[in-house]
C-alpha cells in the first residue's frame, strides 16, 4: 500500500494545528493488515486515519502490512526510515514485533508511538526518551483481571496465553493481582487455532475459573471450541478477547463474560461519544479498543506537531509527555516510562439488538500505571 496523503481542511480550531506545521509530518505506520490479526491493524489503522480527517492536518501517512511477521516488519521500518524519511514510526500490534522494530528505530533517532504493543522490556530499564506506549503497557489490563477474579471470589484459576512476549505479560499481570490458586498454566501457539487439549486440561483441573488471553483469531477459535465444549468454568479475560469484531464472530457464547479495558463505548465524556458516532458513520461499524487506541494516538501526534517541530527533538518530546490532547478514555497522562496512567475497568458482554457489544460495570483499577516504571531511568 503506497502513501495515504490527507488534503488540510479548513475546521476551526483545527486550522491552528495545521497553521503551526512547518511541512507535512511525515508518519509511518507499519501494521498487521493480513492474516488471522488483520481485524486488529485495520482498526488501529481507521481510528488513526479518522482523527487525522478530523483534525484536517497535513500528514503524509506511509502505510504498510507487516503480515504478522517479524522480519517484515524489520524490512518495512528500514525501508521507511532510510529511504521514506519519515519522521514517526506508529502502528504495531504485535510485542514480538515490536521488539524488532522500536529498539532500533529509536536508536536512529526516529520517535515511536505505539498504538498498541506493550511489552515489559521497553517498559522498564530497556525504555527510551523517544519511545512513546499511547495504549498501556502490556500486564496492565490482565492486573485489573487478577484483582477482579479475587473480588469475585474464584479460589482457583486456570490461565493460558500465546507463547510470545504479550502472553507472557498478560499472565504475569494476571498473576501479579490475583490472591487465590492457579490450577493450571498454558502457553499455546501463536496464531494457534485447535484448542481441544487445553480444553481438556481445563475440565480436568478443578479450577473455578478460566483466565485467557487469545486476541484475534485465536480468540474467536478458542470462545467457540470451549462454548462447545460443555465445561461450564466461568470466563474472564481482557478486552483484547471479547473486543468488538470478535464479539461478532462468538456471538451468544460470551454474553455475561467480564474484561477489562482502560477503554469502552460508553465511557461518558464528550470525546467518546463522538469518537464512536463519526466511527460508525465513517466505517459502518462500531469502533473496537484496538480503533480507540489509533485514534488517541493520532490525536496525541497532533497535539505535539501543533507546538512543535519534530526536527527539535528535545521540544517535541516534551510535547508528547504534555499529552495536551482530549483522549476517548476521559483523564490521560504519561508515567516517567512514557506509558500511560488510566483507568481500567470491568466490562461485561451484552446484547444490544442484533449487535453483542459491552458495557463497564465497574472500575478495576483507578489511575494505574505499570510495574516497570521505577526501572527506567531516562
Amino acid at each position: 500500500m503506497g502513501i495515504l496523503k490527507t488534503c488540510a481542511l479548513a475546521l476551526g480550531t483545527a486550522a491552528l494545528a495545521t497553521a503551526s506545521i512547518a511541512e507535512p509530518l511525515k508518519v509511518g505506520m507499519i501494521t498487521t493488515l493480513s492474516g488471522g490479526g488483520a481485524g486488529l491493524g485495520i482498526d488501529v489503522r481507521d481510528g488513526f486515519m479518522l482523527a487525522v480527517k478530523q483534525a484536517g492536518v497535513d500528514f503524509d501517512v506511509v502505510i504498510e502490512d507487516d503480515q504478522r511477521k517479524p522480519d517484515v516488519a524489520v524490512q518495512l521500518a528500514d525501508k521507511m526510515i532510510q529511504s521514506e524519511k519519515v519522521d514517526v514510526l506508529t502502528g504495531i500490534i504485535w510485542s514480538n514485533l515490536a521488539m524488532a522494530v522500536v529498539p532500533a528505530a529509536t536508536a536512529q533517532g526516529k520517535f515511536y508511538l505505539s498504538p498498541n504493543a506493550g511489552p515489559s522490556a521497553l517498559a522498564g530499564k530497556g525504555c527510551h526518551a523517544k519511545y512513546f506506549n499511547v495504549a498501556w503497557q502490556n500486564d496492565n489490563l490482565h492486573e485489573a483481571a487478577g484483582a477482579f477474579a479475587t473480588d469475585a471470589g474464584y479460589a482457583s484459576s486456570f490461565i493460558l496465553a500465546p507463547n510470545y512476549p504479550a502472553g507472557q505479560d498478560a499472565l504475569t499481570g494476571y498473576k501479579r493481582f490475583y490472591k487465590g490458586d492457579v490450577k493450571g498454566e498454558i502457553y499455546t501457539k501463536l496464531g494457534q487455532t485447535d484448542y481441544a487439549a487445553e480444553i481438556a486440561q481445563i475440565r480436568a483441573s478443578g479450577a473455578e475459573n478460566v483466565y485467557f488471553f487469545l486476541p484475534g483469531g485465536m480468540g474467536i477459535s478458542f470462545l467457540k471450541q470451549y462454548a462447545d465444549s460443555g465445561v461450564d468454568l466461568p470466563l474472564v479475560g481482557p478486552a483484547f478477547s471479547f473486543d468488538q469484531g470478535i464479539l461478532q464472530a462468538v456471538g451468544s457464547a460470551a454474553l455475561g463474560v467480564k474484561n477489562t479495558s482502560q477503554w469502552s463505548k460508553d465511557i461518558d465524556n464528550a470525546t467518546n461519544l463522538a469518537f464512536v458516532e463519526s466511527f460508525q458513520a465513517e466505517y459502518g461499524r462500531l469502533p473496537s479498543l484496538y480503533a480507540s487506541q489509533g485514534f488517541d494516538t493520532a490525536n496525541l501526534l497532533i497535539s505535539a506537531a501543533a507546538v512543535a517541530d519534530v526536527n527539535d527533538a528535545d521540544a517535541f518530546q516534551a510535547a508528547l509527555e504534555a499529552a495536551d490532547f482530549d483522549s476517548v478514555r476521559g483523564d490521560f497522562s504519561f508515567g516517567p516510562n512514557h506509558h500511560p496512567i488510566q483507568n481500567i475497568y470491568v466490562r461485561e458482554v451484552i446484547q444490544e439488538g442484533d449487535v453483542f457489544t459491552n458495557k463497564i460495570v465497574a472500575t478495576g483499577l483507578s489511575n494505574h500505571s505499570d510495574a516497570y516504571a521505577v526501572d527506567c531511568k531516562m
